[in-house]
């Protein structure tokens, strides 16, 4: 359904209506080591008990318990990892035995090495020994059967080892999404050209790939769009084959904003094409052929901010990530702010962390135009509409990054 003209949907209204338009992508089989940071669209069940037998934690020695209130125990022999001790061991006697060897069958204990004295083939405990001490229990940490990286887990580096000791060493992930990104302007060059009167260096263009490519996605750059309907709907059908396909510029209401017509003329529907929100009202989200296109505005900041509220959080529900927004926290306001608008204010903002409490400071001028104001900072204020904040009070910050709190 078209939205009037002169009506805006919210925040949380666009996000909503447009993660019900995103389908989960096709499945690809990848190595091991490629499905890192990509997200397992099937359970993974333990193959057999990891440990697959009780071994040994420590260097040391293995014996019965029972027998280990006798005065000195006997050494049999000497066991080290990837060997198996063929025959029981006595009460009594022990074995000498490597970290990750399995137990001999006789023995539930393991003393380690720094607390015998060893006297030939003798040796005697220099302290009393627990039953079980330093001994790794089969399947005490998975257990065969179990299901133990469910659908839809998000693969980190630890998931990535249990799955080779699974002996997996190939599996299905959802496949990555090719993201089309398309600028429009007649004023626009691509970088490696000097500027002249009138012109500027396409940046946006870079500034979503590298986005998309954060997210895990793929972008595919389609270069620039003239400012009139047939090139801007010519380039527009070149986008559609990706997965999705995102629109810089020519989204508001200008005599040379084209953007809206060559997707209706190309036969989609325009959901939306307001955003109550600063920076980036004009935006607009459609399905057209069967690929969602978002058209973002020109401004540099508004299309950054805009991707991460409505971009993103597609890309990560396409390949199956369950979890698509950034984390929110309260944090503590350095400065006096205030929003004397009837929109929400997103605005650019340092997070650190000080006394176990966020605080966050505004990056100065708030311009949409103004990258700087976005490198300076690392999340986004929320402003409610004709608020005031003093020093001290506490705002909900859209946290971009998190590197302010990893320690040096």
């Amino acid at each position: 359904m078209l939205v009037g003209r002169e009506n805006m949907v919210s925040i949380e209204e666009a996000q909503h209506t447009i993660l019900g338009h995103i389908v989960p992508l096709e499945t690809e089989k990848v190595s091991l080591f490629h499905g890192l940071g990509r997200v397992t669209p099937e359970d993974h069940v333990a193959p057999w008990d990891i440990p697959p037998a009780d071994n040994s934690a420590m260097d040391g020695y293995a014996f019965a318990h029972a027998a280990a209130h006798a005065p000195r125990l006997r050494v049999t022999g000497f066991l080290p990892a990837g060997e198996e001790w063929r025959s029981p061991v006595s009460p009594g006697e022990a074995v000498k035995i490597m970290t990750g060897a399995p137990l001999p069958q006789g023995c539930d204990t393991v003393v380690p090495i720094e607390e015998v004295e060893a006297d030939g083939d003798w040796i005697t405990l220099a302290s009393p020994a627990r039953e079980v001490d330093h001994v790794r229990r089969r399947g005490e940490d998975i257990r065969r059967g179990d299901v133990i990286i469910s659908a839809g887990t998000l693969l980190r580096p630890q998931e990535i080892g249990m799955l080779s000791a699974m002996g997996t060493t190939s599996l299905a992930v959802f496949r990555r999404a090719r993201v089309a990104i398309l600028s429009t302007g007649d004023e626009l060059l691509e970088p490696g050209s000097t500027p002249t009167p009138g012109k500027i260096i396409n940046s946006n263009s870079y500034s979503l790939a590298a986005q998309v490519l954060e997210a895990g996605g793929d972008p595919v750059l389609l270069g620039i769009a003239a400012d009139t309907l047939d090139a801007t709907r010519e380039k527009i059908r070149g986008g559609l084959n990706a997965d999705m396909l995102v629109v810089t510029g020519g989204v508001s209401v200008g005599d040379r904003d084209f953007v809206k017509a060559a997707i209706e003329s190309l036969g989609g529907e325009v959901t939306f094409w307001k955003v109550n929100m600063k920076p980036g009202k004009p935006l607009a989200f459609a399905m057209l052929r069967g690929t969602p296109v978002f058209a973002l505005p020109g401004n540099p900041v508004a299309a950054m901010v805009s991707f991460e509220l409505f971009v993103r959080p597609s890309i990560l529900k396409a390949m199956g990530h369950r979890r698509v927004f950034r984390p929110k926290v309260r944090a503590v306001l350095h400065e006096a702010a205030a929003n004397k608008g009837q929109r929400p204010h997103l605005v650019r903002g340092l997070v650190t962390m000080a006394q176990d409490r966020y605080r966050v400071s505004t990056t100065g001028n708030q311009s949409s135009g103004r990258l700087s104001s976005l490198i300076q900072g690392n999340g986004l204020i929320y402003l409610a509409p004709g608020s005031r904040y003093a020093a001290g009070d506490e705002v909900e910050v859209l946290l971009l990054d998190r590197g302010f709190e990893m320690g040096e």
